[in-house]
């Protein structure tokens, strides 16, 4: 725990935000720390000795314009509260850059877990495993029966064309980005591109769900879905194909891809397809090009978080392994596209 000095935080200012903001929230001096784990907006565990709150920001010396809204991910967690997507309680928001350099926002600790290891899943046995991968497809698909408008999200994202808009922004990330040569990663653009399915009825979608971004209590129950920062209306198979794509991804051992899903008991792309299917009635038969895009985002991912290390713009441990890992997801992507 530090005193003071947190990369992008001061605590002194944001003990004098939160004093004037909210008068007696605060009740001691505030301690931090960074949460390991994230690699792109920056997370923060502070706290007075008797409450501890969670501070989301901007990474630092963020490139990609269209990425790291705090207010946008402060109103999706604020608009869900009372629904049965578990999320945080909201505190606050910040847009005066003043404070921290960046807006952010304050939000409720949430007692949990949060799973990025095999073994920390086969530690649990093979049935409570299933029973975590269960929770995770039912609360997705839980956010997919969110009806927008009712939670006053309606003018959240333009569903319409939004697999074609998609492709075309992360082609773009993909460009702010380019700082090398990535084989094959034009390739599955054109070919995404050139075979755009026909999007179903539209929903609240996360943009980034899997099971390390929720948090598990003491019954294996999901408590909190976490890291709403690409979260839009949109096409809700985007999201089933993410979780499968991060799940073949850690069986492959990719040093920044987490491996939960070797561990026994983690559901197969098979099951999470049929267990989604059944509870939420829609037609998954064009999933191998959603997952296909799934490897694309994610490989664009990684190569913004590689180019802003790379540039000595952000923090944590582990960003050394970034580069490596995209072009086997490209590959990864290439492949279920010609399946």
């Amino acid at each position: 725990m530090s005193k003071q000095d947190l990369p992008g935080l001061d605590l002194g200012r944001l003990r004098t935000y939160l004093d004037e903001r909210l008068p007696g929230l605060v009740t001691g001096d505030l301690t931090g720390e960074v949460v390991e784990g994230g690699r792109s907006n920056l997370t923060y565990v502070v706290g007075d000795g008797v409450s501890r709150w969670v501070v989301r920001r901007p990474p630092l010396g963020h490139v990609l314009p269209t990425a790291h809204d705090m207010a946008r991910e402060h109103r999706v967690l604020t608009a869900l509260r009372g629904t049965p997507v578990p999320v945080p309680s909201t505190i606050a928001l910040c847009e005066d850059i003043e404070v921290t350099g960046a807006p952010f926002y304050v939000m409720a600790f949430v007692e949990g877990r949060s799973f990025r290891a095999a073994d920390e899943l086969t530690a649990l046995g093979v049935p409570r495993t299933v029973h975590i991968g269960n929770e995770l497809v039912d609360t997705l698909g839980a956010l997919h029966a969110v009806d927008p408008e009712a939670v006053g999200l309606a003018d959240f994202g333009r569903p319409e064309g939004y697999l074609e808009r998609q492709v075309r922004r992360w082609k773009k990330q993909l460009d702010s980005s380019r700082s090398r040569d990535l084989e094959g990663i034009d390739l599955l653009h054109d070919d995404l591109a050139a075979a755009l399915p026909v999007s179903g009825a539209p929903t609240l979608v996360h943009g980034d769900y899997r099971l390390d971004n929720v948090l598990v209590d003491e019954n294996d129950r999901v408590v909190a879905v976490l890291d709403w920062e690409m979260a839009t209306l949109g096409d809700p198979l985007t999201d089933v194909a993410l979780m499968i794509a991060y799940a073949e991804a850690g069986r492959l051992g990719l040093e920044v891809v987490p491996d939960v899903s070797a561990a026994p008991g983690y559901p197969c792309a098979n099951d999470v397809v049929a267990r989604y299917a059944l509870s939420s009635k829609r037609d998954t038969s064009a999933l191998n090009w959603y997952v296909g895009f799934a490897f694309f985002k994610l490989a664009v991912i990684l190569e913004g978080i590689f180019c802003r290390y790379s540039q000595g713009k952000t923090v944590g441990p582990g960003f050394e392994s970034v580069g490596s890992s995209v072009e086997p997801l490209v590959r990864l992507g290439n492949d279920i596209l010609k399946r």
